[in-house]
């Protein structure tokens, strides 16, 4: 994960015009308290993001729900911050139709960050913030580690339970009666 380097702290009018410089189209940032990060890419923790979001849209689609799941491409406001997560999940009810440009305004009922590198110390930092801003809005996170194989999932406390590659995942109130076998996400080899 790289900081972008501005003077001093960055203000929201510095983050919204600094992405939509031509030269970062095609980059993904976020704002994260006054710092502009660059979100990196693992193909890797694409495909277990990718993977989780088919298995959130299968079950809408098996059960006639109405809702939105975007990619690491979809950003949210999330207070003051602007986060990127690598799934979202807002259901129809909360908001009927998603922001077609820049950051959605309001933030999803459940964040999935997908960690790309477990060993990065900056990378776990930036994620500790995140997850304090993300519960702070009453929105549950989990924490995909595509190393040890195990989600982490904050529902409305900063402690998580911790789901291994046998366990299954319940999703609680933000999508009543989903369930995720851990094993389903990691593709085999």
């Amino acid at each position: 994960m790289m900081v972008v380097q501005l003077k001093g702290q960055a203000t929201l009018e510095d983050f919204e015009a600094f992405v939509d410089l031509p030269e970062n189209s095609d980059k993904l940032f976020e704002y994260i308290n006054g710092e502009i990060v660059a979100v990196p890419s693992n193909p890797y923790a694409s495909e277990v993001a990718n993977l989780l979001s088919f298995f959130i849209r299968l079950f809408l689609m098996q059960n006639n729900l109405k809702g939105h799941i975007t990619g690491a491409d979809g950003g949210f406001m999330v207070g003051g911050n602007r986060y990127a997560p690598d799934v979202a999940y807002i259901s129809y009810e909360r908001q009927p139709q998603l922001a077609e440009k820049g950051y959605n305004p309001n933030p999803p009922e459940l964040a999935v960050e997908v960690i790309s590198d477990p060993n990065n110390s900056q990378e776990q930092a930036t994620l500790r913030q995140k997850i304090v801003s993300y519960l702070a809005v009453g929105t549950v996170v989990w924490v995909v580690d595509t190393v040890a194989q195990t989600i982490e999932v904050y529902d409305g406390v900063r402690t998580a339970t911790v789901y291994g590659i046998a366990d299954t995942v319940r999703s609680g109130d933000w999508l009543p009666g989903f369930e995720l076998a851990v094993k389903d996400i990691f593709p085999k080899e």
